[in-house]
């Protein structure tokens, strides 16, 4: 007798037991009648597995919907592969696909050789939805490295081959195929096409968007919105590629390498210093007084904040920083969720007493601005008694500062918003992108063991939480801002993989954190380490998190 003890996402554990071997699609659509959305992938005593795997063995299965961070990489993987085959049917297989970055709740990407054009949009969509209503399988194979060459000349795939030459780390690969359409993945695809019956194509800028559905309704896609500040700032990162003459994983490694990151940091760190300057610039001459600053978790907001001031005061001006923080209701106003203090929502920052007190400031008046004791959980006052002239621009950093609600008292004319996150156009191939989302969980990992004592099993635990809180409460205010930051640094992956790779594989098999550990690790792989940094200015966006800041 086979005992699957069945674990899904806001239901009771379920038992089931089976006299023989049974695959996980039968246990899947047994089960898919009780939950809310479609069950895409699954892990069976923590190992990540797909639907069409037998489990021989007793154990724990837990199925999971889109929902999950490493099941939504999944659709959109196989969504990916799904587009790229009916693509090469309608178009022909000389096109060639890239997909650079996510925008509007989907990917963008852009082919060669064809011409994009509505007509050519609706037919490769129309072909993907013949391919889903066929529920055609998507095999999947292991190679290890020298059959990866062998599979490259086949393919005649030169870009792989000469990724794989410099990215050492690398042993094995896994190969997909759909139909006559075979690619490398890092991601676990899903096992027909069956799967993937919810998205959406739209012709945009030079490109296709490809759309998906959100982990906040998994069921449908939701409304197109226009994000040209979004586009804009990738535009701007591509030209930094461009500049620094590195677009994937492979131009990276090579840099390394080829002892040439030292170069790589200090251009890096030079465009970064001209952005920051470029937008002292636009706020003094268009004489703003209240800087808001948002951004999702790691995304170097305190650095950025503190060298914009730096450039204000090159500018002229005498710049006052806030940190919204310093705001938070006190402990016993603190709002409650699922029995824990809330201290990313809305509502668990004084927004009214803060806004009185920068309208106070605008007017002349001395404010006794709080302080927030996080370990006692009140705000003290009495050690910041301020008081500004004209030439003293409000600089406001905060998760909720461009909420609307937090500068409603404020008009447009004294206002100016900045959002800030580190996008990267850094993928690994034309297929395989780096989510900003994992830049972001690898920079906290490093940042919380060094500086806040929490192990990387703590930080990946509560970061579905995290990202639940910034799907409310900051990327959906980010089309309210006047200019965008893009806080990427284009070597950091090599060098926070010195630092994340020990704290990753420290997370034991039996550990709930083990499964996303070894996704993280697996990306890692695909990168060399840079073993010396010691010439990453101490003004670095990178120092926030691997310690050595001067300004933070």
């Amino acid at each position: 007798m086979i005992t699957i003890k069945v674990i899904l996402r806001d239901l009771k554990p379920i038992d089931m037991q089976f006299r023989e071997p049974v695959s996980v699609r039968t246990i899947a659509d047994q089960v898919q009648p009780k939950c809310p959305y479609r069950l895409v992938l699954a892990r069976f005593d923590r190992i990540t597995i797909r639907m069409d795997t037998t489990l021989y063995d007793s154990g724990t299965l837990e199925l999971l919907d889109i929902r999950n961070m490493e099941a939504r990489l999944s659709y959109q993987a196989s969504l990916l592969l799904l587009y790229s085959c009916a693509m090469h049917e309608v178009a022909g297989k000389e096109c060639r696909i890239s997909t650079h970055n996510s925008l509007s709740k989907g990917l963008y990407t852009t082919i060669r050789g064809v011409e994009i054009t509505d007509e050519l949009v609706q037919k490769v969509e129309d072909r993907m939805r013949e391919l889903v209503e066929q529920k055609l399988p998507i095999s999947k194979r292991y190679v290890l490295r020298h059959e990866i060459t062998m599979w490259n000349r086949k393919e005649h795939n030169e870009k792989v081959s000469e990724m794989l030459r410099y990215t050492p780390d690398l042993q094995y690969a896994m190969i997909y195929t759909l139909r006559d359409e075979s690619w490398t993945f890092i991601n676990e695809l899903v096992t027909d096409t069956g799967y993937l019956d919810l998205f959406e194509l739209r012709q945009y800028k030079y490109g296709i968007l490809v759309r998906f559905p959100h982990p906040l309704d998994p069921s449908r896609i939701l409304p197109y919105e226009e994000q040209n500040v979004m586009y804009e700032a990738f535009a701007e990162e591509k030209r930094w590629c461009k500049i620094t003459k590195v677009f994937n994983t492979k131009d990276l490694n090579r840099a390394i390498l080829e002892g040439r990151a030292k170069e790589l940091v200090f251009m890096n760190e030079a465009l970064h210093e001209k952005k920051v300057a470029e937008i002292a610039d636009r706020i003094a001459s268009e004489k703003k007084r209240v800087i808001l600053i948002a951004g999702p978790s790691s995304s170097g907001k305190t650095t950025f904040a503190n060298r914009l001031c730096i450039q204000l005061r090159v500018a002229g001006l005498d710049p006052l920083y806030i940190g919204m923080d310093d705001y938070f209701h006190d402990r016993d106003r603190t709002p409650i969720r699922d029995g824990k203090y809330d201290f990313e929502c809305f509502e668990a920052i004084d927004t009214d007493l803060m806004k009185s007190h920068i309208r106070q400031l605008l007017s002349g008046e001395e404010v006794d601005m709080p302080s927030f004791d996080f370990e006692k959980g009140e705000k003290r006052y009495g050690k910041r008694i301020v008081r500004i002239t004209e030439d003293s621009p409000i600089v406001i950093e905060g998760l909720h500062a461009l909420n609307p609600k937090t500068s409603d008292t404020f008009t447009d004319d004294e206002k100016f918003r900045i959002y800030i996150s580190p996008l990267t156009q850094l993928n690994i191939d034309g297929m395989n992108r780096i989510p900003t989302t994992d830049g972001r969980i690898l920079r906290r990992i490093v940042r919380d063991a060094r500086f806040r004592g929490y192990s990387a099993q703590k930080t990946i635990d509560i970061w579905p939480r995290v990202s639940e809180g910034e799907d409310v409460n900051i990327f959906p205010y980010n089309k309210y801002a006047d200019e965008f930051f893009n806080s990427h640094c284009i070597y950091e992956m090599a060098v926070l993989k010195k630092y994340a790779k020990p704290l990753l594989e420290a997370i034991c098999e039996d550990q709930p954190e083990f499964t996303e550990a070894q996704r993280l690790l697996r990306l890692l792989t695909y990168f060399v380490s840079m073993a010396d940094d010691s010439f990453i200015p101490n003004n670095s966006i990178m120092r926030e998190f691997i310690g050595g800041s001067s300004i933070v």
